[in-house]
């Protein structure tokens, strides 16, 4: 069935790149195109596309928070997100009703979303696509909404770090470390458990009971025994972290070892 599509991206390279390898495509058109996300919900409203392929990243409005609007307007079309995100962070809105796209994109991956998108403009579910956004709404919320720094205590003061500096947290003597690239100090977390809580699930991985890592400081993976793993870390020391069997699928998954 024809297809007429939006696209919505910030970089006008990026978006002229879409939108060409979109008009390859038998029955799709091109109505309208948008460089930020206000003037994304305009378009959209005046054009009623039947997919939207939505960038995620821009300066003002999101694409998440474009989504959120067009579902408080009543015109959510078929949506597809455009993420430069590593994959990781994708799992934070990979649901089946709507579909995504990593940067850069690939011709055979766009095509099986644009197929997507005819099946579900042919359904007309256009009710639980909104239930589906909705969610991506909540957990993109809730992934902004955790701790943005931490306090480490270093002898008698306490540090407050960003969390993204946190190479890793390990569980010794009954104690939580954190260590950074600048500093090492111990949390007044009780349990790994309650310090993971607060922090970016996308990002920390409990890789091991005993040892939660930053997933992008990562800095070397050292195959072990019975196909399993050890991390070799970004700080000075190079500290090498065991993974467990249990984590060692995701991981490999992850990375496509």
């Amino acid at each position: 069935m024809p297809l007429n599509a939006v696209v919505v991206d910030d970089e006008q390279l990026a978006r002229e790149e879409l939108i060409y390898m979109l008009e390859q495509m038998p029955n799709l058109e091109v109505i309208g195109q948008a460089g930020n996300g206000l003037e994304a919900i305009g378009v959209v409203q005046r054009v009623s596309p039947d997919v939207l392929f939505l960038d995620v990243q821009m300066p003002g409005l999101n694409g998440f928070e474009v989504a959120h609007r067009l579902i408080q307007n009543g015109t959510t079309p078929s949506i597809v997100f455009v993420t430069a995100f590593d994959r990781h962070a994708i799992e934070a809105f990979e649901v089946n009703a709507v579909d995504y796209l990593l940067k850069p994109v690939e011709a055979a991956r766009l095509e099986k979303a644009v197929e997507r998108a005819r099946q579900r403009v042919a359904a007309a579910k256009e009710a639980p696509l909104n239930d589906q956004v909705e969610r991506i709404v909540q957990l993109m919320s809730e992934r902004q909404s955790k701790r943005e720094r931490v306090a480490v205590k270093v002898g008698e003061r306490f540090l407050l770090v960003q969390a993204e500096e946190i190479i890793y947290a390990s569980l010794t003597d009954d104690s939580i470390n954190i260590v950074t690239s600048q500093l090492a100090g111990t949390s007044n977390f009780r349990t790994l458990d309650e310090l993971q809580s607060r922090l970016d699930p996308s990002m920390f991985w409990r890789v091991h009971r005993s040892h939660l890592v930053n997933i992008n400081k990562v800095k070397e993976i050292v195959p072990w025994f019975s196909r399993n793993y050890i991390l070799r870390m970004k700080d000075a020391k190079a500290t090498e972290i065991p993974v467990s069997r249990a984590q060692t699928k995701r991981l490999r998954d992850y990375l496509r070892l």
